[in-house]
């Protein structure tokens, strides 16, 4: 499970390997957490084309009457994310999307007592989380896009099992480099699913 991370501000690395530009550095927070905006890039099923701008932590799906649930949705197990009620009609229509950061924290106990993590591509540079997102538009307001993120079981990697309490199932966001965040956005039904494994994750570190 994942609450917090460092949205990427490196605008020449989005452009570079994306094509996009990310959202004025100032219209972000340094840090994410749910409810917070951070810079999610999602293609045109039409076009092709990929877009980014800022979309808010925690999925809120259509049929939401308010915005809190977002503090319990913003992370999606790959397992079930076709049968819950808050994921399952943008699984079903493939609203994928990817959150583009330099790194995030899960909390390690290795210490006894949970103490923040922080973990990034081993080649240092940004990195995406594969996610699912939506649209709501609260009668009268404007709309608001949205995003969860896609975890995995990471009992067996060999970063990502250092984490959380040690009686837990070990979680992972499933992580993407530039060349798996295009096969993400691009993805059909699928492939979206294959790639749902923790074991084709780029290399990870500590920092």
């Amino acid at each position: 499970m994942c609450t917090n991370f460092v949205p990427t501000r490196n605008d020449q690395w989005a452009h570079a390997q994306l094509g996009v530009r990310l959202p004025p550095p100032d219209s972000y927070p340094p840090e994410a957490y749910p409810g917070y905006a951070a810079p999610l890039a999602v293609q045109s099923k039409k076009s092709g084309r990929v877009a980014c701008g800022l979309a808010s932590f925690g999925l809120i799906p259509r049929w939401a009457k308010d915005a809190k649930i977002a503090r319990h949705t913003y992370n999606a197990r790959a397992e079930t994310v076709a049968q819950k009620p808050s994921y399952r009609d943008a699984w079903r229509t493939q609203q994928l999307g990817v959150v583009l950061l330099d790194a995030f924290y899960e909390p390690d106990y290795a210490s006894g007592k949970a103490q923040r993590g922080a973990i990034a591509l081993a080649t240092g540079e940004p990195m995406g989380i594969a996610c699912l997102w939506e649209r709501w538009q609260p009668e009268g307001q404007e709309q608001l896009i949205s995003f969860t993120m896609l975890t995995v079981n990471a009992d067996d990697h060999p970063v990502m099992r250092q984490f959380h309490r040690p009686e837990e199932e070990k979680r992972t966001p499933l992580v993407l480099d530039a060349e798996g965040i295009k096969r993400w956005l691009g993805a059909d039904r699928g492939l979206a699913q294959q790639m749902l494994d923790a074991r084709d994750m780029p290399a990870l570190q500590r920092v």
